[in-house]
């Protein structure tokens, strides 16, 4: 049931857009700087490009000896953990509210505020939250916060991104169809102690339950009734109550995010008093790295950049493959691309290597599932899609699209055109139109963009009724290879009307299998159906790079473990 992250960046996945120039039907002109890293993403390793003189630091850098100030994106300002669903607003909640188990360097979890432990006939898991763990106004967190927590995701109101009815707790349909008060399967064993009971044996849940977020009682539950979650919209930006390193003091929608450090964090009192986030762009985000205004930002990997940010000397870089994918979405509730030849026709059209290559030049990778290759679910044996108009003009034939007297193709009266919504500004959406516009006229399909901010597309792609047939955005994955929110017919995150029977069938027999082994060859079958059905073009997976200022110590990330794990640990070098 796990949510993924929505990445809405060019570092953290392109949300920029273009304006349509050219109709390119053939990759660019690659020179040096594009030639591919040492290295490759089966690399899972982190590699950390040291700052090579720290004595260039900028005079603005130097002077801020209390604050640190990390660059995002724009967030939403869904400050709570039940609710958010950009990778924006995670940081910003991750910087509030701890996890009941942290997640490693491989993906696996430690003790947080507490320890998740599964019972031998894999249908119990207890939580035991550690002695002395408090709330930052000093009173307890207790068990109380953890069920309220589980009430809020459970609620039949609730319209956030988790899919809490997967998990199979017992009593969760009472509860959520408002003929119970109660979980049956939440018990409270104790202030500290708390036992979630499944109906069924359910592997991904340990992730579910234990890299969570409790949110408190004493707080939210003014606002919330059964039956009426959706009201807590109403304190998304004005949280009160704090587990997390950092408390939060000052919000200026579109600008900044000011926080001050929590006494009473369990991990002790962060080592630099204030954090701001700070809203950058792809246009501001180096230049307020070089001139010394941000500590640290995501960048978007390539060797222009890599090359740029070492010359400026004080600046350390941390490259690693993400945990994510790019991918195009089909509105699979359009008539057209409801056959599945006219999906992979669209996929042969797009020439995804030249489009990775112009954005990435040379750190990314094409890929073809919905996996990265730092799972071990991961496989490669699957039909690649190379860039082949032959092949798609030959499926369009077969699926009974003929091409007019203007060259775009026609069935029972209707013309092949597409409807591409393109967020704006946005690096691959700039080099997807630019190579792909020409491409697909030339096998008969009339592709329009629709340039408009992201805030709108993620409105637009919400609805049943949205008038796009096609998108660009990505997917930062968790550590579990369960993809039901995404895939499963009617998931929580599968807005783009996508069923098919047999994912629904391995995404159920995934949940259960306790053999890693064995739950990794369901997912490679299933990702082997995915491949051939194509619910998405999936494009691509890039790698990470968040560039920090030298002065900042103990950033310690990996593809699995955000750089907001450690906030309480960062100290500034005088």
């Amino acid at each position: 049931m796990k949510r993924n992250k929505l990445l809405t960046t060019v570092a953290g996945v392109a949300t920029l857009a273009i304006t349509l120039t050219a109709c390119g039907n053939k990759a660019p002109e690659q020179g040096d700087d594009a030639k591919k890293p040492e290295g490759d993403l089966n690399n899972k390793a982190t590699e950390v490009i040291k700052a090579e003189d720290a004595s260039k630091n900028p005079e603005a850098a130097k002077n801020r000896k209390d604050t640190i100030v990390i660059g995002i994106d724009k967030p939403e300002g869904v400050f709570n953990p039940a609710y958010y669903e950009s990778v924006y607003d995670r940081y910003v909640a991750d910087a509030m509210f701890a996890y009941i188990a942290d997640i490693k360097h491989d993906g696996k979890l430690e003790d947080g505020l507490g320890s998740v432990k599964l019972s031998e006939d894999g249908l119990t898991y207890t939580i035991t939250l550690k002695d002395g763990v408090k709330w930052s106004d000093g009173t307890p967190i207790t068990t109380d916060d953890l069920e309220f927590s589980f009430f809020v995701k459970s609620d039949k109101a609730y319209d956030g991104p988790s899919d809490y009815s997967s998990l199979k707790i017992k009593g969760w349909a009472a509860y959520h169809d408002g003929t119970s008060d109660k979980i049956e399967g939440l018990e409270k064993v104790d202030a500290k102690t708390l036992k979630v009971t499944l109906e069924e044996v359910n592997v991904s849940a340990i992730y579910d339950i234990g890299n969570f977020q409790p949110i408190p009682k004493e707080f939210y539950g003014k606002h919330y009734k059964q039956g009426e979650a959706d009201k807590l919209q109403s304190v998304h930006r004005t949280p009160e109550l704090f587990s997390g390193p950092y408390k939060l003091k000052e919000y200026k929608e579109g600008q900044s995010i000011t926080l001050e450090a929590n006494e009473n964090y369990y991990k002790g009192k962060a080592k630099i008093p204030n954090l701001i986030y700070k809203v950058t762009n792809k246009n501001t985000a180096m230049q307020l790295l070089e001139t010394g205004e941000v500590d640290i930002n995501a960048l978007t990997v390539s060797t222009e950049n890599v090359s740029q940010i070492k010359t400026k000397g004080f600046l350390d870089q941390h490259i690693y493959p993400t945990n994510g994918y790019g991918y195009v979405a089909f509105n699979h509730r359009k008539e057209a691309l409801k056959d599945v030849k006219v999906r992979q026709a669209i996929a042969y059209a797009l020439n995804r290597k030249a489009i990775t290559d112009t954005v990435y030049k040379g750190y990314a990778d094409v890929i073809n599932i919905p996996q990265t290759r730092v799972s071990s679910a991961y496989t490669d044996d699957v039909e690649k899609y190379e860039f082949d108009k032959e092949k798609a003009n030959s499926l369009l034939d077969e699926a009974g699209w003929k091409k007019g007297s203007d060259g775009i193709r026609e069935k029972d009266g209707k013309k092949l055109s597409l409807k591409f919504l393109a967020s704006t500004p946005n690096e691959v959406n700039d080099a997807l139109l630019n190579i792909a516009v020409g491409d697909f006229k030339e096998v008969g399909i009339d592709f329009k963009a629709e340039q408009m901010d992201f805030d709108t597309i993620r409105t637009k792609t919400k609805q049943e009724d949205g008038d796009y047939d096609m998108y660009f955005m990505a997917w930062g994955l968790t550590p579990d290879p369960d993809s039901s929110t995404i895939f499963k017919t009617g998931g929580s995150q599968n807005k783009i009307g996508y069923s098919n029977a047999k994912v629904d069938e391995f995404l159920t027999k995934g949940l259960k299998a306790t053999n890693q082994a064995d739950r990794d060859k369901i997912y490679q079958d299933m990702y082997k159906e995915l491949n051939k059905d194509l619910p998405y073009i999936f494009v691509y997976q890039r790698r990470d790079m968040w560039v920090v200022n030298s002065r900042i110590k103990n950033v310690d990330v990996s593809p699995y473990r955000e750089f907001t794990t450690d906030l309480a640990k960062y100290e500034i070098e005088q």
